[in-house]
């Protein structure tokens, strides 16, 4: 891959605390998004009440489980970071999504890892994140996920754990005086095959004058749609209906003035595994202190970007500067140990997952090289590292591609790695072209 350089240059130094701009909580908006029927969602919208050209989110990657029994497929979680640059096209609008994502891949087992995605106007795509320390083990630590306007143009760059990942390419121009919108929290389809443990999602936006800042609570609105555990549903003459495990959130607002907090999990038997001891990283690359960095990572990444010294001056122009996120993908199969995914299972959930008949996809196999980013003061280049087995589904019937906007698209092709049933990449719509 070539050099990538200066793709996030709309962020500026020094980073400095600002009062949240004063608006009114998206109630309508939040809730016409988060509406599906088979999907079900416990999320904070916050609207700023100004053009915002960045989004910063960050929590712990907790283990995220499945009953076992079922089909491949039928059960699916994540936790993200949702920009709309342009709310003018209300719950159809384009958007930016980044965060933790897990899938079941068959009855004991499933896959599980960061990815971003893009929906566009004529389509959307959605890609794995596949560098950084054990993207695909849930191991407790702090991450952090930004979506950040590129400096010039409509579109917005998008990082994991400070370093660059991929950049959009069917975004809307962010209209002066738009109230654009930042949405954090769970989604979750087959509610009863899946557990969560509490997650602490921490979010701030960057506006024009590229302050960072927490919005108001008064400016967020709350949406949990399978209801709150131990709350009543209302029922006349039964006090004792009320919503119960699995089939319920339990969620918390930090804060009264701030939205300092978007706490959320789904009651079930997951246990949080202990935290790895991580390789510390020393000295200054790209004029970032390593040491700090790591440190500021396990203890508190909402403050990174002010704390640390020579950070934001790196991320600005989109150098490496998490050298500890720079190992090589990792190997991680699914929880049974081994090899688990066949192109049978793949294409029912393929199937599933794109609104598409069986018979109407084509299923091939095939290799394809794995990289790993390496950098220096010049930018940030890719390395191939080997490579790894894959299985494309690909059609050209109509589908609804990985979104709820109710829209309809013509073809799409997803690849997912025939080791851990990972879906590593995917397209719908003339996003494929692109």
């Amino acid at each position: 891959m070539a050099t990538i350089s200066a793709v996030v240059s709309a962020v500026a130094l020094p980073l400095t605390a600002a009062s949240p701009a004063s608006a009114s909580a998206p109630v309508q908006s939040c809730r016409e998004t988060h509406q599906a029927r088979i999907f079900f969602w416990a999320v904070a919208c916050t609207q700023a009440g100004q053009p915002v050209i960045g989004g910063f989110g960050t929590w712990r990657n907790v283990p995220i489980t499945f009953v076992d029994g079922g089909d491949a497929g039928s059960a699916e979680a994540s936790n993200y970071l949702r920009m709309v640059p342009n709310t003018e096209g209300g719950m159809f609008a384009n958007s930016i999504e980044v965060g933790l994502y897990a899938e079941k891949t068959g009855p004991t087992t499933s896959a599980y890892g960061p990815r971003w995605t893009e929906l566009g106007n004529s389509g959307g795509k959605t890609k794995a994140i596949t560098a950084g320390i054990n993207p695909s083990v849930p191991d407790n630590m702090n991450h952090t996920y930004m979506a950040v306007r590129q400096a010039s143009g409509d579109q917005w760059d998008v990082l994991y754990d400070f370093n660059w990942v991929g950049s959009t390419s069917d975004q809307l121009k962010v209209p002066r005086g738009n109230s654009n919108r930042i949405d954090i929290g769970l989604e979750v389809r087959g509610p009863q095959s899946v557990s969560i443990p509490e997650i602490a999602n921490r979010v701030q936006f960057l506006d024009e004058n590229k302050v960072w800042s927490r919005a108001a609570t008064a400016d967020t609105a709350q949406v949990a749609t399978l209801g709150i555990c131990g709350q009543s549903k209302g029922i006349p003459n039964d006090p004792s209906a009320v919503y119960a495990p699995p089939y319920c959130f339990n969620t918390k607002l930090t804060d009264a003035t701030q939205f300092s907090q978007w706490t959320v999990s789904k009651p079930g038997p997951a246990q949080p595994r202990p935290a790895p001891v991580l390789p510390q990283r020393t000295g200054l690359f790209n004029g970032v202190d390593q040491k700090a960095l790591s440190q500021c990572l396990a203890s508190d990444p909402d403050a990174c970007l002010t704390a640390v010294p020579g950070l934001a001056a790196c991320v600005q122009t989109a150098k490496v500067c998490n050298t500890a996120a720079l190992q090589s993908p990792s190997r991680a199969l699914a929880r049974s140990g081994g090899p688990v995914t066949r192109p049978g299972e793949v294409s029912a959930r393929a199937a599933a997952s794109f609104g598409v008949a069986p018979e109407a996809l084509h299923v091939t196999t095939g290799t394809r090289p794995t990289t790993a980013a390496s950098g220096s003061d010049a930018g940030m280049t890719m390395r191939t590292t080997g490579d790894e087995a894959v299985v494309t589904v690909e059609s050209s019937a109509p589908n609804h591609g990985l979104e709820q906007r109710g829209l309809t698209f013509h073809g799409f092709r997803a690849t997912y790695s025939a080791a851990s049933g990972r879906l590593l990449d995917a397209c719908w719509g003339q996003l494929c072209r692109r």
